[in-house]
């Protein structure tokens, strides 16, 4: 070997290393790095005692107003007064469920409710997700001034605009109807913003611009791509709006009447007279709020599936 071979092996031995070898086998420490990434990411992590001990009393907490509810549903009006209250559930659950249901007239006020909310709910979810996308990704002059004048009507108490909204209605002939309740809320500003701050986020600009090169217009754009990608908010806005109309009481409380009534105005027949059944009303609240339960249990997978869909792609 010559001068000039043999001084570059020198130097690679001062360094450590052995000659034309090291490049060609990878080091022990990134082997076991790599053999860790692959062990790991399949893992899952598990919370500690404590972490369950809390989720638990923040379980207990959140479901003892509806226990406490069955509970004084479920017996007479002298025991729900007594001092201390039960905490055991009576014999009485099913006959007061059946008086409630009866005297409030519930079947048709949860078809009211449910026509009410579901039309609001959906009407919402739509006009908000096509007013985020043009806030978020469409290009139009005055578009910060509309945004700001849309988060401005948050700031409104709607009790200022009861009087002019009712003499409307009247106007309209919707008087006393579900109409009268349904198209004033049928958008609202907190969903707008809500579905704006998300697809500005989770959709990028790139796809917009294909589908601009595509030759699609705005409403294709909104169809095929903004949809698909809006759609875990979308759940989560549904729910949020249709639990929000199904307890609304002060708009269709003025609006409507107990010939038409929806569960909320409804469940103020039960509290009529000189002496409230607090037995009774409980069991009418327990029944106003079953049909809550029930979207909860069918549909809260979905709509928790559909938020960590959102998370993973944001």
């Amino acid at each position: 070997m010559t001068t000039e071979s043999v001084e570059p092996v020198r130097q690679e031995r001062r360094r450590g290393h052995t000659p034309f070898t090291h490049s060609a086998t990878p080091p022990p420490p990134a082997r076991r790095s790599r053999r860790s990434l692959r062990m790991g990411a399949g893992r899952q992590h598990h919370g500690g005692p404590v972490a369950y001990v809390l989720l638990g009393i923040v379980a207990l907490i959140s479901l003892f107003p509806l226990y406490w509810t069955m509970v004084a549903a479920s017996t007479d009006n002298t025991r729900v007064t007594q001092s201390p209250p039960p905490f055991l559930p009576g014999p009485n659950l099913f006959r007061n469920l059946r008086a409630a249901w009866e005297d409030a007239a519930l079947g048709q006020a949860m078809t009211n409710s449910l026509i009410v909310a579901g039309s609001i709910a959906v009407a919402t979810v739509l006009f908000a997700t096509l007013a985020g996308f043009a806030f978020a990704k469409l290009r139009f002059r005055g578009r910060n001034i509309l945004l700001m004048l849309v988060i401005g009507t948050m700031m409104v108490p709607p009790q200022l605009g009861v009087v002019p909204l009712f003499m409307m209605m009247s106007d309209l002939g919707w008087g006393l109807r579900l109409e009268s309740v349904i198209f004033p809320t049928l958008v609202s500003a907190v969903g707008v913003f809500f579905m704006r701050q998300y697809l500005a986020e989770a959709l990028p600009d790139e796809l917009v611009e294909a589908g601009r090169m595509d030759g699609a217009h705005s409403l294709r754009i909104f169809w095929s791509i903004v949809l698909p990608v809006a759609r875990p908010a979308m759940a989560v806005l549904f729910m949020i709006t249709f639990v929000h109309a199904w307890n609304d009481f002060f708009w269709p409380f003025i609006a409507l009447d107990m010939s038409n009534p929806t569960v909320p105005v409804a469940l103020t027949q039960l509290s009529a007279g000189y002496v409230r059944d607090q037995s009774l009303i409980m069991a009418g609240a327990l029944l106003g709020t079953l049909p809550l339960l029930v979207m909860f249990v069918v549909f809260g997978r979905q709509i928790v599936g559909g938020i960590m869909q959102g998370a993973v792609k944001g």
